[in-house]
């Protein structure tokens, strides 16, 4: 028998922000997601020393899934912003730099805890409440009636993610494809509350992105020798299908949720199989054109639905389980007993098709609210990083859906949000801290340091060097390019601002972004005028977007409110 071992005392260590070694990791990990944001961003290759798998990737969402984070207080913020990438898909770098931000400027300030965390509440408070305003400057209505800002905004996603390697063409051609696949799954005559379909996304790697494509119904990945076997039906009904999720392979061990009686003296083999004969003469009476196994299907169960021209189609496999049942209407069926006919479904129309080097067998549904996305990209790395910024597109038209606001993006919201702080705190203060025990002063550099904290996620979207202005009139966001004479004229260097309202033909005038300036208002109620006239806006969820914001600073409130660590190091 093995000794056994005293169990150690666990660790208590108090005052933890203050170790060096958290603000290294800190700095580190904010280092990490700064330089992976936006459009320019660089990419991140993640693998362990033992080899395997390799990720080259600049999203949150399998950045910080790769990542090994030990220490306590980063694995509070890595887990924040990872439980904010789950619910919204977008904004998880966003909500990261944030969040370090905050937590490094407030500390240079030596103020209490308590103070901090107060003041951080209320601008975030008045952050949100603006930003849901009418009179907000940096958010536009989405209009589902056309699709010229639900273009920008999926163009916008696709343009901040370079490991999709996409050239222009590319990118307008799947924001299109995009685009298309969410309509799909709209349901035509929806009134009131609205169930939405689905959109699955087929790989179809080494193939040309422009060969991507978007097809009703869902595809069937099969060999060119089961298509060839399978028999054409010609029906000008609709197609009766059956779909089971238990196995049909006569294996005794998974008889599904129903029971197998045999009698003594019977072969079990025998009895199972004749059950499985029992319930496809059943499906041939109850006149079924197709059947679905999730799993397998016995040869002899298969050879005599096919003479009785009935179409079987076994290792479906769980994932496409839900959405066969959401597009056929059937009701998935677990046992080997009698059928009830409530369970049966339809379809449209069945065909074969082939895509690349890919044979499919295709189901039309009825009604279009599932529908299959068939992708493609030049290799496996840039195939993976387009699947994820597809899935994240598609659940941000969702979210704009259920909110029907976006936010301008580019940089340009987080500059005219600072601004319009500074503005408010330093005209009118009393309406933040109200009744509160705060003083202005503290409210001022708190202030400060929110803002500071927005303009350094900004700051974060220029890689090469080159100077960010902000101008004085809408507060917006202006980059200029590294090699840019130091003394010029700014009209003649700037085009547009980051999210492409404005151009510099206006009669603004510019700043440095972190240069000492008297607070100005910016100005707000976006004029529909300009927003209907700029065709390539570049735009950002206002539902993730505002979660990201509040998940930020509500995480670096925790970790600044922590007192101690108590870790077990058994």
């Amino acid at each position: 028998m093995s000794r056994l071992e005293a169990k150690k005392p666990s660790l208590c260590k108090s005052e933890a922000l203050t170790s060096e070694r958290v603000r290294t990791t800190l700095s580190v990990l904010k280092r990490i997601v700064t330089s992976c944001y936006g459009p320019s961003g660089r990419l991140k290759q993640l693998h362990n020393g033992f080899g395997g798998y390799v990720c080259t990737t600049s999203q949150s969402s399998a950045l910080l899934s790769h990542l090994l984070v030990t220490h306590p207080i980063l694995k509070i913020l890595t887990t924040s912003v990872q439980n904010h990438v789950s619910g919204f898909r977008d904004c998880g770098l966003f909500t990261a730099i944030l969040c370090c931000n905050l937590i490094e400027n407030v500390q240079r300030l030596g103020l209490a805890p308590t103070t901090v965390i107060r003041l951080n509440k209320h601008l975030l408070s008045l952050c949100i409440s603006y930003l849901k305003s009418e009179t907000c400057g940096c958010r536009i209505p989405v209009d589902f009636s056309s699709t010229q800002i639900l273009l920008c905004l999926v163009r916008s996603i696709l343009t901040s993610k370079p490991a999709c390697m996409l050239t222009r063409k590319e990118t307008e051609h799947v924001s299109a494809l995009i685009l298309r696949a969410f309509l799909l799954t709209i349901p035509e005559n929806a009134e009131g509350h609205i169930i939405l379909g689905k959109s699955l996304i087929v790989p179809l790697k080494d193939q040309r992105v422009i060969d991507s494509t978007v097809l009703p119904g869902i595809l069937i990945e099969m060999s060119e020798v089961q298509l060839m076997r399978l028999l054409p039906i010609k029906k000008s009904t609709a197609l009766k299908v059956a779909l089971f999720c238990t196995t049909l392979s006569g294996d005794i061990s998974d008889t599904g949720e129903g029971t197998v009686v045999v009698s003594y003296g019977v072969s079990l083999e025998n009895a199972v199989l004749d059950q499985l004969l029992n319930l496809g003469r059943q499906l041939v009476s109850d006149h079924v054109d197709l059947v679905l196994c999730q799993k397998v299907i016995h040869p002899s169960l298969k050879q005599f639905l096919n003479m009785h021209r009935v179409i079987a189609i076994d290792r479906i496999g769980v994932t496409l389980m839900e959405p066969l049942t959401k597009m056929t209407g059937t009701q998935p069926i677990g046992s080997l007993g009698s059928i009830s006919p409530n369970s049966y479904g339809s379809v449209k129309d069945v065909c074969t098709a082939k895509f690349g080097s890919k044979h499919f067998f295709h189901l039309i549904p009825n009604e279009a609210t599932i529908c299959s996305l068939l992708l493609c990209n030049r290799n496996d790395t840039a195939w993976d990083e387009l699947k994820l910024t597809c899935q994240t597109a598609l659940h941000v038209l969702q979210l704009t859906l259920k909110e029907s606001w976006a936010l301008l993006g580019g940089g340009c919201t987080e500059t005219h949000l600072a601004a319009y702080i500074r503005h408010k705190t330093h005209n009118d203060p009393k309406s933040i801290l109200k009744d509160d025990e705060c003083t202005q002063t503290e409210l001022q550099l708190i202030a400060e340091a929110f803002c500071s904290a927005l303009e350094s996620v900004v700051g974060s979207l220029e890689h090469d060097g080159g100077e960010i202005l902000t101008d004085m009139k809408y507060g917006h966001f202006w980059s200029v390019q590294a090699d840019s004479p130091c003394v010029a004229n700014w009209p003649d260097l700037l085009s547009h601002c980051g999210c492409g309202l404005y151009n510099s033909q206006e009669e603004l005038s510019w700043c440095f972004l972190r240069s000492t300036r008297h607070p100005f208002v910016p100005q707000t109620c976006l004029p529909l005028e300009a927003v209907g006239s700029a065709s390539n806006l570049t735009l950002d969820c206002l539902t993730a977007k505002l979660s990201g914001l509040q998940v930020a600073v509500e995480t670096a409130n925790l970790i600044l409110d922590l007192s101690y660590v108590i870790e077990d190091k058994n």
